[in-house]
């Protein structure tokens, strides 16, 4: 029981729900990203280099085959392509949370510069502020 009862309080935490809707965000965005590289970067990157598809690059270590059995035993490749593809999404959500945790920062900064206003004076202050003016007259 002493478990659940855990369970429970960790899960009500904000803590907790934070970290649930980063994850859910994080996921989305990651779909974002790998549409943008999939779909807008890579093929006009491909059109430079010579109308490459950056998922189609691959080095054939062994051929496809037939065996003894007349089985088709496929190729055994490097797919590099797709590691480049994944490789530049890497980099680009890299960049894109670098850039967000920076702007966090300096908002952060801005509002430790930023003096706050001074609290009001208490009854007693106001108080002992006319008494002091009184006694200079």
């Amino acid at each position: 029981m002493k478990l659940i009862q855990e369970f429970k309080q960790f899960a009500v935490k904000g803590n907790m729900i934070d970290m649930a809707v980063g994850i859910i965000i994080g996921s989305a965005f990651g779909k974002i990203v790998a549409s943008l590289v999939n779909d807008v970067l890579m093929p006009p990157l491909g059109l430079l280099i010579g109308g490459v598809d950056f998922t189609d690059l691959k080095a054939t270590l062994k051929q496809a085959s037939v065996n003894e059995l007349g089985e088709a035993v496929p190729a055994v490749t490097l797919n590099y392509g797709t590691f480049v593809q994944t490789a530049i999404d890497f980099l680009i959500i890299a960049i894109v949370v670098f850039i967000m945790i920076k702007a966090i920062n300096s908002l952060k900064k801005k509002e430790e510069v930023a003096p706050s206003a001074p609290p009001p004076p208490t009854k007693d202050q106001q108080l002992l502020t006319e008494i002091r003016d009184l006694l200079k007259k």
